[in-house]
């Protein structure tokens, strides 16, 4: 046993030499090739836009008038640092679908927030609001 790790003991040792050089070498290079977001991808942050504006989705021959209470919310999305430094009020569109809806008072409908890719909704407050439908005109 003792002659098998002595035998050829200087080849054995600039061989584990070479492979520690060759493996720092392509470790070096491939540090320097990557991109830094993947070596350290940078965890993902949050953002509140508040008084974004409720859109109202409706018929397209309906041209009454709708009442919605409150008529801006407040939106928390998250994403990461690059996305969200782009990201603008406008991009992100909170709206109540009213398509299917004659007339009422007193109805509470829930907020759809649609956000750009790479962003995720977090929250909405209020997350439903209050639709006021005035009834339609009957034609004579």
């Amino acid at each position: 046993m003792r002659d098998w790790l002595t035998k050829d003991l200087s080849w054995k040792i600039f061989s584990a030499f070479l492979a520690v050089a060759i493996w720092l070498t392509v470790h070096k290079i491939r540090e320097e090739s990557a991109p830094l977001s993947v070596l350290m991808p940078s965890s993902p942050v949050a953002i509140t836009f508040t008084n974004l504006p409720v859109l109202i989705v409706s018929a397209a021959g309906d041209v009454r008038e709708f009442h919605v209470t409150p008529s801006a919310v407040a939106v928390t999305v998250s994403g990461q640092p690059e996305i969200l430094a782009a990201l603008r009020e406008n991009h992100i569109h909170a709206v109540v679908d009213l398509t299917d809806i004659e007339a009422a008072r007193n109805l509470y409908r829930r907020v759809d927030i649609s956000t750009p890719t790479g962003v995720t909704l977090i929250s909405v407050e209020p997350a439903e609001v209050n639709v006021v439908i005035p009834p339609q005109r009957k034609k004579p």
